[in-house]
């Protein structure tokens, strides 16, 4: 026994082959063997991402009763960070209280009644971020997902030409293939040529109809910004100075925030 204990896994699947015959066991007993070897030999890193999540281990701004059960919708992947998003499913029945189940979410989703940034999401977890504009056609309704004074998600009304744009970070301005410069955002996408003059910490104003950039505003001292992250995230403030430590870090002070 302590010698098979050392031997790997295909030499196991080697000697289990070769003496099928001495045993009493079938062809299809020897296979299932084998495969019930080979499944439980695997690695936890080959199991693929979870499937679940508790809802105590569930962020604090989604706001969910502790009581409501053992489980909360786990995000999919997507634009966002599973901890800095909001799925479409608490957006729903939640927050805009059009659903009482999941049950009823799914059947609104399939029927292709809500978008996000202008494309019809289906998934009931899909992950929804900061700036996102999420439509509803049949009721004429957009909103904005903003932060409030505490970081929590809350939903902003929108008009219609105001759902017609998002505001995106720039998180790098880099060169592909053939030279051809492009820009990431905060939220994932992708913009090839952009303008010269925009630099990584930029916001860009986004069309969402066309996907091409409108205008974007400099990351420079004297202009307004909303904290993203951290203890003061959902403040509103005005940027007072700038300070470079080269070879450590950046650290961009505000004055003190407030919430218009």
């Amino acid at each position: 026994m302590r010698d098979l204990l050392l031997l790997t896994t295909h030499q196991k699947v080697f000697l289990m082959v070769k003496n099928r015959n001495k045993g009493g066991d079938t062809r299809e007993a020897q296979l299932r063997r084998v495969t019930l070897l080979l499944t439980s030999s695997f690695p936890k890193w080959l199991e693929g991402l979870k499937k679940h999540l508790k809802r105590l281990n569930a962020p604090k701004h989604w706001m969910l009763d502790k009581l409501g059960g053992a489980f909360a919708p786990k995000p999919s992947s997507g634009p966002h960070k599973s901890r800095e998003c909001l799925p479409l499913i608490l957006i729903l029945r939640n927050r805009l209280k059009y659903a009482l189940t999941g049950r009823e979410v799914i059947a609104i989703l399939m029927q292709r009644h809500v978008l996000v940034d202008g494309k019809v999401r289906t998934d009931k977890t899909y992950p929804s971020g900061f700036m996102d504009v999420v439509s509803i056609p049949k009721t004429n309704e957009s909103f904005r997902l903003l932060y409030d004074t505490k970081g929590r998600f809350r939903l902003h009304s929108l008009r219609d030409d105001e759902a017609k744009f998002k505001l995106c970070k720039v998180r790098s301005i880099q060169f592909g293939q053939k030279g051809i410069p492009y820009l990431n955002t905060y939220d994932g996408r992708t913009i090839r040529y952009p303008d010269p003059l925009i630099k990584a910490n930029d916001t860009i104003k986004l069309d969402l109809e066309s996907n091409k950039i409108v205008d974007f505003i400099k990351f420079d001292v004297g202009n307004v910004v909303m904290v993203t992250g951290g203890r003061n995230r959902g403040r509103v403030g005005v940027i007072k100075n700038r300070e470079k430590h080269k070879g450590t870090f950046r650290d961009n002070p505000c004055s003190r925030c407030h919430w218009p």
